[in-house]
């Protein structure tokens, strides 16, 4: 699990192309909810990538916008998260977004796979929330 001071499992850098630590990217969303929205979509969509790394359940439920918010998530065991692409962010207008990114993962079994989709986000009361994703 991802301390302050790891790199966040999202792979965002600073300028100097260093990875962020955890308490510096995502953290700062997943730990501090309440107070600290994320900015944008790109933003949440690393972030949730980030909770479920953590299976942070809580946290995706509570991004997720609610009319397509499943009643409970159940992590797969054994799957290992190895790695964020975002391919683009898509600011549509102020309060919608689209975000297309490749997530890889290895499951139990050691076998590898990828994760293509252009997730659609939604920004409500000053709050972006996810609210479906397209498979490519």
């Amino acid at each position: 699990m991802a301390t302050d001071a790891t790199a966040c499992p999202c792979g965002r850098a600073d300028h100097r192309k260093r990875p962020l630590p955890y308490a510096q990217c995502c953290g700062r969303y997943i730990d501090h909810y309440a107070d600290c929205p994320a900015p944008d979509a790109e933003s949440l969509m690393r972030s949730r990538y980030t909770a479920f790394v953590r299976e942070d359940a809580a946290y995706l439920l509570a991004t997720w916008q609610a009319a397509h918010r499943p009643e409970r998530l159940d992590f797969e065991p054994g799957v290992r998260w190895l790695g964020l692409q975002v391919r683009a962010h898509l600011p549509l207008d102020a309060t919608h977004a689209e975000v297309e990114f490749v997530a890889r993962q290895r499951d139990a079994s050691g076998r590898a796979h990828r994760l293509h989709e252009r997730s659609r986000f939604e920004r409500t009361d000053g709050r972006w929330y996810y609210v479906a994703g397209v498979l490519r």
